[in-house]
């Protein structure tokens, strides 16, 4: 009897501990299934979207590990876990739908664009295979998918940039200041476009800068000697006007002129030369305003005169007609 009483306690101890190492098997089964859920609602930044929500939840994944839990426990976190994830998703592609949104919205009114509308479509194509995957469930795909159009999209951006600085050096004339320079950029910006046709993205972004850079010098030298050049005019509108004595005849538009030249002779000096640029045309329009109204005010000034003679000639003229009249009357 004892020995059976002995060999039934060896057998529930057995089958105990097999149930023990069972239900930790179990759990950490459902463990996983936990983090992965977890994992995904992280991924798709359900924490931004639902904080207190996700707070809740994280203080029970915290509690998870104090004592014995059961697969129900585990399940019904990765449940609302898989719940949390699935109210974010709509919220993650929405955000990223705005930022590609945006991003070609601003590319769709470029020159750039208008020039190269066959690269605007060739990104939105990647865009399209993106919503598409999102509209299948395949969210990780989706997401992937839509960060490469979003890359896409900004490298066009990168284009715009060197697009934008070549037009303004050419608009400004500048590129006739160092043709050689201004060649080797429009080489390197075209070799951009043609490694972007190619399908080598990084390739064209960084031949892009490559040219911004070099662009970039063109202009600045531009200003340069532009900047120069708009000085030695403003100096010859001024001296123009002092001969005329424009100082004296049209005192506040000069005044107004030398301000302005002299903020810009002061720019120039520190080697603003954009703005001082600007500020030696203002001047210079100034000083040959200041001489219009002096030449105006000398134009007036001889009619009055002329006004004058006149009036003293018809007055002498009268004079006489009288003179003769009392003459012809005494006789």
């Amino acid at each position: 009897m004892k020995k059976n009483v002995f060999f039934l306690l060896i057998f529930t101890f057995i089958m105990a501990v097999s149930a023990n190492v069972y239900g930790q098997s179990a759990a950490t089964g459902t463990l996983a299934r936990v983090n992965e859920a977890r994992q995904r609602a992280i991924d798709f930044e359900s924490h931004g979207y639902f904080p207190s929500e996700w707070e809740n939840l994280e203080e029970k994944y915290g509690n998870i590990s104090r004592g014995q839990q059961t697969a129900a426990v585990y399940n019904n976190l990765a449940d609302e876990y898989d719940a949390l994830f699935r109210k974010a998703v709509p919220l993650y592609a929405q955000a990223w739908e705005d930022d590609i949104i945006s991003t070609r919205y601003f590319l769709f009114g470029t020159d750039f664009i208008t020039n190269f509308p066959e690269l605007l479509d060739k990104v939105d194509e990647i865009a399209l295979i993106a919503m598409t995957q999102y509209n299948a469930g395949d969210y990780y795909t989706a997401r992937n998918t839509a960060q490469k159009a979003l890359n896409e999209y900004e490298s066009l951006l990168t284009g715009v940039g060197v697009f934008m600085l070549r037009q303004e050096i050419i608009d400004r004339g500048f590129d006739l200041y160092d043709r050689v320079n201004y060649t080797n950029a429009e080489e390197v910006a075209q070799k951009a476009i043609n490694e972007y046709y190619n399908g080598n993205s990084q390739e064209a972004v960084n031949l892009a800068e490559e040219a911004i850079l070099r662009y970039n010098v063109l202009l600045s030298n531009g200003w340069i000697v532009y900047s120069h050049s708009r000085q030695s005019s403003a100096a010859q509108e001024r001296e123009l006007a002092m001969g005329e004595r424009a100082q004296i005849a049209s005192r506040e538009t000069f005044r107004a002129a030398e301000t302005l030249h002299l903020r810009a002779e002061e720019l120039f000096t520190a080697e603003n030369f954009n703005e001082s640029a600007i500020l030696f045309i203002e001047a210079e329009a100034m000083y040959a305003i200041s001489r219009q109204e002096t030449e105006a005010r000398r134009l007036r000034a001889l009619e009055a005169i002329r006004q004058a003679e006149e009036k003293i000639t018809e007055s002498s003229e009268t004079a006489i007609e009288a003179e003769r009249i009392i003459e012809g009357g005494i006789r």
